[in-house]
């Protein structure tokens, strides 16, 4: 009965639009009552969900981005994939793909990549005779890099989810050839949409101007160089790195750039105060929910059902995923990280699989999720910066999800993609 109220509270506040943190909240709080514990109990678990040294990272990264998107920094990253790759058929969809790569492992966040990209190149695409839901499709889906190319404020939050006993640092490592690899499906299914429809090819400016345009667009790319590569080195710990991150790129775009006027630094504070405000939250009341799910055994009888179903490794883990894909669809994603990853990946584990090639599948399936309706944030976000209705948008994407899905399932059955990097550098 505790489990029936708990997710029966939990689904009727989010149906009555009750933002899914303070749904989980008021779910446990209403099954702790019902169990006769006593209600101090919710909060206690809401606050240690959120007293953990690591999600100190989060703020800083999320500060971090901001300032990159606001200070300049995106635009000359997409002056330099404009200049090294816009000149194949279709080149501004390449330029876009390969500034999400570039600027999605510096902010870390898909929405911001849409945000900072999507207001520079789907006006310049249209304008150049490209239709305008190809435009939106390539950068929605495309944005996907940014969850798992590091630095990435989810990894750490999977990290939490995960029980504190997964490498972050390994988790970064983990994250660069399967969002390298996404981008290269997606580069492919864009290039034979582009020759299909005869969209143009950009004039190749020369390798000098390529060099000119890569020597301005470094200093912003060792933003994402020094949280990295700080962490890997073991020099500094996440929290710090994301720190001199932040400093970085402060000093990078106020000083040296000089293009992050007062104003633009104010927005970026509020910005990234409500950001991290809305993230603890969520943190901590799915600590509470968690605790619950726990006590009820949810992972353990999930399991069962799972293998009732099948014992076969690979069935188990295309049920998972297709699970992982269909709660996407309807729920955002920091909040699916911390529900599926203490019950999906025990399972996982049980199959063979590593729990940090799970929790590439895992920020993988969900950022898919990002770009499909009902709840698709990246698909929205895309569509209003393109003004492009959504409905048309999803007529014509779906190659790009095949694209993804392709890049998801060799995440899932071939542990080299996701795991080589970790092994060799870790």
């Amino acid at each position: 009965m505790g489990l029936a109220i708990l997710l029966g509270v939990f689904g009727v506040s989010v149906l009555f639009g009750v933002p899914v943190a303070f749904a989980m909240g008021i779910a446990a709080l209403a099954t702790f009552f019902h169990e006769g514990f006593p209600l101090i109990i919710t909060f206690q678990r809401i606050i240690s969900g959120v007293s953990i040294f690591s999600l100190l990272a989060i703020p800083f990264f999320i500060f971090a981005g901001e300032l990159m998107m606001r200070g300049g920094i995106a635009t000359r990253l997409v002056r330099f994939a404009s200049a090294l790759v816009g000149h194949v058929r279709g080149g501004l969809a390449s330029v876009n793909i390969f500034s999400s790569m570039l600027f999605g492992g510096i902010s870390g966040s898909a929405v911001a990549d849409i945000s900072a990209l999507g207001s520079l190149l789907i006006p310049v695409m249209k304008e150049k005779g490209y239709s305008g839901d190809y435009a939106v499709n390539v950068t929605v889906t495309s944005s996907i890099a940014g969850v798992v190319i590091p630095p990435s404020h989810n990894m750490i939050i999977f990290s939490v989810a995960a029980g504190g006993g997964i490498s972050i640092s390994r988790l970064f490592l983990a994250g660069v050839v399967p969002g390298i690899l996404m981008c290269a499906c997606l580069a492919l299914v864009a290039w034979l949409i582009a020759v299909r429809a005869n969209y143009p090819a950009e004039t190749f400016p020369g390798w000098g101007e390529v060099l000119r345009s890569a020597g301005r667009a470094i200093p912003g790319f060792i933003t994402a160089v020094i949280i990295v590569g700080g962490v890997l080195s073991g020099v500094f710990t996440v929290t710090e790195s994301g720190a001199f991150g932040a400093l970085y790129a402060l000093a990078l775009t106020a000083i040296v750039y000089r293009s992050l006027s007062f104003a633009d630094f104010r927005v970026a504070v509020v910005q990234s105060v409500r950001t991290t405000a809305m993230v603890m939250i969520l943190i901590g009341c799915a600590g509470a929910f968690g605790y619950l799910l726990a006590l009820f055994q949810v992972p353990t009888l999930l399991g069962d059902a799972l293998s009732a179903v099948s014992d076969n490794p690979i069935v188990i883990l295309l049920l998972i995923n297709l699970m992982l894909l269909m709660l996407g669809m309807i729920m955002d994603m920091a909040a699916l990280i911390l529900i599926c990853t203490p019950i999906f990946m025990p399972i996982a584990v049980a199959t063979g699989m590593d729990p940090i090639q799970f929790g590439i599948m895992l920020l993988m399936n969900l950022g898919l999720g990002l770009c499909t309706p009902p709840v698709g944030t990246c698909l929205f976000v895309g569509c209003a910066v393109g003004n492009v209705p959504i409905e048309k948008a999803v007529r014509t994407i779906w190659p790009f999800y095949i694209a993804m899905l392709a890049a998801l399932l060799l995440v899932t059955y071939v542990p080299a993609v996701s795991l080589t990097l970790p092994r060799l550098l870790g």
